[in-house]
This record gives C-alpha cells, structure tokens and sequence, in this order.
C-alpha cells in the first residue's frame, strides 16, 4: 500500500519543478450516472489519486509552492451524519487533514470564498480542463473575476498550463512501492487467466468464463477489472476490443482473452490464447509458435538504453517472416515490411505504457524521437496474428484463427521483469493445465 508519506514526496517533487508563483489546481472525478437513480460504482481519477490517495468525488486539491513549505489545501464534501447513512461514510475536511496530509481543509462549497483569494497573485495556473466541467466552469468564472475581464469570452493562453505535462512524466516511472503493487495485480490476474484455462470446456458460454476470471479478482481484493474483460471465441478472437461476450465456446476453437484487475488503482494488463478442448491443432500450434517467438523477442528488447519502438520492430520482424514461411504472405521480406503488408494480420503495435491507467500516460516520443527505456517503465508486450474469417486470400485451414499473448513487463537495470510470468504461455505449459483439470 502506498503511504501518506510517498503521496507527500510526489506533491514535493511536483512542486518543486512549478514557479514560486504557480499553483497547481487537480478536482477529483464526478460521479456518473448509469441509468435512473443509480450510478457506475465510483473510480477516482488517475492524477488526483497520485498526489492525495483520496477516494471520494467531489473534491478538488489546490497546491501552493513556495507557500509556508508548500501549501496543500483540499476541499472536499462536509461530514453530513443523515447523508452518511444512506451514501456511505465521508471523510470530511478534519479527515482530509488527519488522514490525508492537507495544510488545511475546507467543504467544498467554500471553494467560492477561498479561492478568489488563491488567485490573487498567481502568475501561472496548472491545471488540465475538461475533466470535471463543474470544477471548470467555476476556475475560469474566477479568474475571469480577478483579470478583471468578466465579460471576456476568453483568458490568456499563457495564465493556464496544462498540469499533464509535469504531472505525466512522473508517472510513468513507477517507484519500488509502485512496482510492488503492479507486481500484485498481475499475479492476481495471471491466476485469473490459469483459472479460466482450468475452467474452460466446449459449450460454455465466454460470459462464464468472463465470471470465472472477475471472481479470482474479487476474491483476490482487487477492486475492480482495469478494463472490460475480452473473451472471443473461435471468429470473435480476430476482433481486436470484441466486448460482446455472449457466443457459445466451440470444440476445435481457440479463445482469446484479454483481462486484467484493478488493485489498490494499478492495472495489470494480459492477455492468453487457448485451445477450447484442450488441445492446440497443428494450424493453430503453427501461429501460436509465431506469436509466441515475437512476443519473446519483444519482451527481451525491453532494455534500458533501446529505444520505444525497438519491441514492435522485433515483433513485426518475426510475424511478418513467419506469415511468410507459411505461405499466408507471398512476396519479399523488405517488401512487406516496408509497405506494412503485414498490417492485414497484425495491425496494432507491440503495446502501450501501464500503470494507473491501463493505456497509462506518458510521452512516446521526445523531440519527434523515440523515447529510450528507463529503469522504471513499465510496458505491455501484446503481438497477435488475427486472420480473418472473410479472408479468401489465404487457405480455409487458417481462416478464424486470432492469437495474441500479452504480459505486463518492468523495465530494470538489467534483464526486463516480466510481472505477470505466472500466466501459462508456452503450448505445454497450457495443454498440461488443461488437462489436469
């Protein structure tokens, strides 16, 4: 679990990279409506969740550099006892300060009093619009105010900085107590994934293995998926974000699932392929091999120093020799790597960064150049091979067959940690556990 004492380093270090003149203004997530009376259950955002680790809406934090040791005010909802009953248990601007660290602490509907007052001598104002419009709508009415511009249409674009900028680049190198509870979350969803292996038979449904894999994660204290759980198939696995969920699982098909849990708000992100009954066939044991070799090659090129795009390239390389040698891709090697021919099989890259989100934040390039890999960096290695069942290019044998294989891999100083290693991959490994079952 992440301490006061961590959230308290992260404001320091934001703080310490913003003018003496600044201040940096984060609002926590709304809530949003599901349907009539109810709501979706709530989930904090990323960023305000890194600074604070508060866990209720309707807040927003307000940092101060410079200020009697940098200041750390938050507003946030007030104890209500007859509200409590029925909403559950608020923390209050007491708690926000006990529990949370805040220099001081005030209801949110003082925001309005307070924070004409903040503005005053404020040259620079960090802040990311357009995640809460409540909270926006009452920043800019006050600046506006105090600019004394009030029927202004607009405010001057060097007053408002994005707060994303400073705030991303911090986390996307996670520290040890981060990697920690990233390695966590991907046990629990590599438990998840042997699970369902265990599980799966010809004639379920993908929702019943769908449920079998979000009940390890509730079982295992993780809040939530990080994300809708994928389960396609046979067809259904070449469709890259198939969500649908509700096909009946045939003998002789794969299925690919991409599901990962939500623990203590870090994600882990895997994704594995498996025989239906058991039992790969040789077409399928022929793309699964080539899959595999690259996402092997992919992780390996995670190195410190190598640059962002090097694991895709890797990945390309071998897919694209492999369709080759299987006749699935007719021409030369150059040729379809440098015309991306490789695109109507394999059509997304290599993988994305990982942490609070599971597409997590942080630049891919720096200076319109690939960004190298730091100690820290934690990435997705997601090859696949989808070919289409419409596809009449290509032999009847191989049509319908969709395979990724995904892990959650940390960057080191030396050989790349693969977090979700305990998630079966290899042919055997998968046939054993099913068998077994």
């Amino acid at each position: 679990m992440i301490t006061s004492k961590e959230f308290k380093n992260r404001r320091t270090r934001l703080m310490s990279k913003m003018p003496c003149n600044s201040i940096a203004i984060l609002s926590a997530a709304p809530e949003k409506s599901r349907n009539k009376d109810v709501l979706y259950p709530y989930r904090q955002d990323s960023d305000f969740f890194y600074l604070t680790g508060f866990q209720e809406p309707d807040a927003m934090v307000i940092l101060i550099p410079g200020k009697k040791n940098n200041q750390y005010l938050m507003f946030c909802r007030g104890r209500n006892i007859k509200k409590e009953i029925w909403d559950g248990r608020r923390v209050g601007p007491d708690g926000a300060e006990k529990k949370y660290g805040a220099s001081e602490a005030f209801t949110v509907e003082s925001i309005e009093e307070i924070l004409p007052k903040i503005l005053d001598d404020r040259g620079k104002i960090y802040y990311s619009m357009g995640k809460n419009p409540f909270f926006d709508e009452i920043l800019v009415r006050h600046v506006k105010a105090k600019r004394g511009n009030a029927g202004s249409t607009s405010i001057s674009s060097d007053l408002f900085t994005n707060l994303d900028n400073l705030l991303h680049e911090m986390r996307l190198f996670k520290s040890s107590v981060e990697q920690k509870i990233m390695k966590k979350a991907a046990t629990i969803s590599a438990l998840a994934h042997r699970r369902a292996m265990k599980s799966c038979m010809p004639g379920m449904y993908e929702y019943q293995l769908q449920a079998e894999i979000e009940y390890e994660f509730t079982v295992a204290g993780a809040s939530f998926p990080a994300y809708g759980s994928i389960v396609g198939g046979g067809d259904n696995g070449c469709i890259l974000h198939y969500v649908e969920n509700n096909s009946k699982l045939k003998d002789g098909d794969l299925v690919l699932i991409d599901a990962g849990c939500e623990f203590q708000n870090y994600a882990a992100d895997i994704t594995r392929t498996f025989p239906i009954n058991g039992k790969f066939t040789p077409e399928q044991k022929m793309i699964y091999d080539i899959v595999l070799e690259a996402q092997i090659a992919g992780i390996d090129a995670c190195q410190a120093g190598n640059q962002w795009n090097e694991p895709h390239n890797a990945t390309v390389n071998i897919i694209t020799q492999g369709l080759l040698d299987l006749g699935i891709m007719k021409g030369s090697f150059n040729e379809m790597v440098e015309k991306k021919t490789y695109t109507d099989f394999y059509m997304h890259r290599a993988g994305h960064w990982l942490g609070m989100d599971v597409h997590d934040v942080g630049d891919y390039k720096l200076n319109e150049q690939w960004r190298t890999f730091q100690p820290g960096m934690v990435t997705t290695i997601e090859p696949g091979i989808y070919i289409s069942p419409d596809n009449k290019n290509v032999d009847e044998c191989w049509r319908g067959i969709g395979i990724r294989i995904e892990d959650d891999v940390l960057v080191t100083e030396g050989v790349p940690n693969t977090l979700s290693s305990d998630a079966p991959k290899t042919i055997s490994e998968i046939e054993a556990i099913m068998a077994s079952s």
